[in-house]
């Protein structure tokens, strides 16, 4: 039977990017770990790493074997975890990537409050609007708000929350440019736009009725936040979640145009690679997101 600390030895040098860095990490000579990694790749009969004085690269093989092994080492920690007892308490790293927006309008307030419930998990959170590859990339979970259903990728999808996307806009706005009565109305207004070709709005009414409109385009912005700021300041109608605009509408910077239709709906998704999801931490973490989400 294979050693499985080899694995373990493999692991750690990837993750680390070197054997130096792994070796200083860990406190094992780098001689133990060079040699346990060679006496892998011999077992095996592949080359998982090139290494040379100045560079060290994983090769494709050892790319997918990493991950595989990674997975298996997370099974043997969580096993672990059930032993000890430490479900009662979780503790260890958390990597959650999210858009800004849903950074700023859900995730920090509830992340900062587990962190302090629980001090020995250590969140992570990488704010960014692309489209991130969690498994390839080590993170343990994704928060996707999105309109249209995900793509089949494999990833554990836990639905947390839906919510409606209104209609705002400014009360100076509105008393200066008259209040729409029906759809048909905002074509005489200036709209807010996440698109540079404007585009059209897709309206519901709360009795099923649908329509599509299409306002004149007064500002471009592919960041939430800025329209928002832009419909308090007057200069138009924003279509926006209502999660993102609620704090607003309480204040009133903004009020809802036309309050019996919505421009449909966002859902808040958590994906998860299958194996990292198991883990006390993360789920910890998951449910937290799942709690404040439908709380929102």
């Amino acid at each position: 039977m294979r050693n499985l600390n080899d694995y373990f030895y493999f692991v750690l040098v990837v993750d680390q990017g070197g054997f130096a860095q792994a070796a200083r990490h860990s406190g094992l000579p780098k001689s133990t770990l060079s040699t346990r990694l060679a006496a892998l790749e011999a077992e095996l009969g592949v080359r998982l790493i090139q290494r040379t004085s100045r560079r060290f690269t994983v090769t494709e093989l050892g790319q997918e074997f990493y991950r595989h092994a990674s997975a298996m080492l997370i099974e043997a920690q969580a096993a672990e975890d059930v032993v000890k007892g430490r479900l009662a308490e979780p503790s260890g790293a958390v990597r959650i990537t999210a858009s800004v927006p849903t950074v700023q309008t859900m995730l920090g307030e509830v992340l900062v409050e587990l962190a302090v419930a629980h001090p020995r998990v250590q969140v992570s959170v990488h704010v960014t609007d692309r489209a991130v590859d969690l498994v390839q990339e080590g993170f343990d979970m994704a928060v996707r708000d999105h309109f249209a259903p995900l793509p089949d990728s494999g990833l554990v999808q836990r639905r947390v929350a839906t919510e409606c996307v209104l209609l705002v806009a400014s009360a100076a706005y509105l008393a200066a440019r008259a209040v729409p009565q029906v759809p048909q109305d905002l074509a005489l207004h200036d709209g807010l736009m996440s698109t540079m070709h404007g585009g059209a709005w897709r309206l519901e009414s709360d009795a099923g009725e649908q329509v599509e409109v299409r306002l004149a385009p007064r500002m471009h912005a592919d960041e939430s936040s800025v329209l928002l700021r832009a419909a308090e300041a007057g200069l138009g109608i924003a279509c926006l979640p209502q999660r993102m605009v609620q704090a607003s509408l309480e204040a009133g910077r903004v009020q809802r145009v036309l309050p019996g239709w919505r421009a449909g709906t966002v859902t808040t998704t958590l994906l998860m690679p299958h194996r990292r999801g198991q883990l006390p931490s993360v789920r910890l973490v998951a449910d937290a997101i799942a709690r404040a989400a439908q709380q929102k």
